[in-house]
């Protein structure tokens, strides 16, 4: 079981979670929590023991020094710290590790038992894949929820994917076991580009998140380096003809496909954060 250091009563907390690895293109999913735990000033109140769901040959442990001159050991494992966002009026529980080697519905099982513990009452997993998606163009995230009323409520729908899963599917299996309320939103980062990070796939993922919780979220500096990555990579179409022809191809279909009526959704609801956004700073 997961021990969590003492804790104040929350105010109906919501679990985000994201696991690096197969889950996690680019880490454009983990850098959301890495992300919030800044923001958001989290602190962490527990950590799964590693001993049980972790091979060391694969997710090796770490040696360093600390702030005091001593050597010290890190292991692999799943950290879970909770937060009080300006303005939510609500906490937030986030959930930020590896995907496990082994274990994997015990893995879940404690974790479900933590957030428990704490009061949560709904899990929001990420994760990002890669896609056959050009990096010119917003990044598609695509959202499902294990209950009907939160797929119409938050306008997702159902999966209907078959194929292999990670952990973040058996955690969301898991919590529909339980009946506890779960949403996951996936980006899909250009595969071409696959090496992290994807600053551009981590800020789509923020806006699900702001428009799913409705408060602004600050971005710091991820609108410049989410520009800085797109010309960067513009850079290295322009110097390889053939990868500029695909992306070109790329930009055709996505064009055709997106219905004008779905690319002024998106429209809308950018404008609607940046109103939003810009009443906050004023």
């Amino acid at each position: 079981m997961i021990e969590l250091e003492h804790a104040p009563d929350l105010q109906d907390p919501l679990v985000i979670a994201a696991f690096e690895g197969w889950n996690d293109a680019a880490d454009a999913a983990s850098a959301v929590i890495d992300h919030l735990m800044r923001v958001w000033n989290a602190r962490v109140v527990g950590a799964v023991d590693p001993e049980d769901f972790y091979d060391f040959q694969v997710n090796r442990p770490l040696i360093g020094t600390d702030e005091h001159g001593h050597r010290r050991i890190t292991w692999p494992s799943t950290q879970i710290a909770i937060a009080s966002p300006p303005d939510l009026g609500r906490d937030v529980v986030l959930i930020r590790g590896i995907e496990p080697n082994m274990r994997w519905r015990q893995f879940c099982a404690e974790l479900l038992a933590a957030c428990d513990d704490l009061g949560a009452e709904i899990v929001v997993t990420l994760g990002a894949l890669l896609a056959d998606t050009p990096h010119t163009r917003p990044i598609p995230v695509t959202g499902t929820a294990t209950e009907p009323d939160l797929v119409d409520r938050l306008k997702l729908e159902q999966s209907n994917y078959e194929g292999p899963t990670g952990i973040v599917g058996v955690l969301q299996d898991a919590c529909m076991r339980i009946d506890m309320p779960a949403v996951s939103y996936w980006a899909a980062v250009p595969h071409y580009v696959a090496q992290p990070p994807c600053p551009k796939a981590t800020l789509a993922l923020i806006g699900q998140l702001e428009d799913l919780l409705e408060i602004s979220i600050p971005l710091g500096d991820l609108p410049e380096d989410a520009r800085a990555w797109e010309r960067g990579v513009d850079e290295l179409a322009e110097e390889d003809e053939d990868i500029a022809e695909y992306v070109r191809s790329l930009e055709e279909t996505r064009d055709t496909a997106d219905l004008p009526e779905a690319s002024g959704e998106a429209i809308a609801r950018e404008f609607e954060r940046y109103l939003k956004r810009r009443s906050e700073d004023d």
